[in-house]
């Protein structure tokens, strides 16, 4: 399981590094062009769930992400060792799930920045390390279960 805390603690580090240096040089809702037409850096703050979903719901979120990582919590011992995606993705979830709970805590909402703007993403929300940690883990967790559907399946 130490590769789990690696991945979850590497994943936190980084949110949060990120986010204090964004917080340190950009003003509130300022922002500077890192590739012109494509990347920008905007800080914002963000009142919801990854993506800006759920806004104004933080005792919710909060909530929930206490759940989440109590049932982890409760059924680790049942989590595989092998392979290695399943528990990957959870590290990656949950280290981005660890990160926006703490701005939400310091905060009262969560600190995005990474302002994609290219076709076909023009109109993307601006999110954050934790946010892209969240929903790399979900793509992973959701290969693993096609995987083992898969596996079964042709038994």
């Amino acid at each position: 399981m130490l590769d789990f805390y690696l991945i979850f603690l590497l994943v936190v580090f980084l949110d949060q590094i990120t986010k204090y240096y964004v917080q340190s040089l950009l003003p509130l809702n300022g922002g500077i062009t890192v590739l012109s037409g494509v990347l920008s850096l905007t800080y914002i703050n963000n009142p919801g769930a990854a993506f800006g979903i759920l806004p104004y719901k933080t005792v919710l979120l909060v909530v929930l992400t206490f759940l989440l990582f109590f049932l982890v919590f409760l059924f680790r011992h049942r989590i595989p060792r092998k392979p290695l995606i399943l528990r990957c993705g959870l590290a990656l979830g949950l280290g981005g799930a660890a990160g926006n709970l703490i701005d939400r805590l310091r905060f009262g909402g969560v600190v995005d920045f990474i302002d994609l703007r290219f076709w076909p993403m023009e109109k993307f929300p601006i999110f954050n390390i934790a946010d892209l940690a969240i929903s790399c883990g979900v793509l992973l967790i959701l290969w693993y279960l096609r995987e083992q559907e898969r596996t079964t399946g042709d038994d």
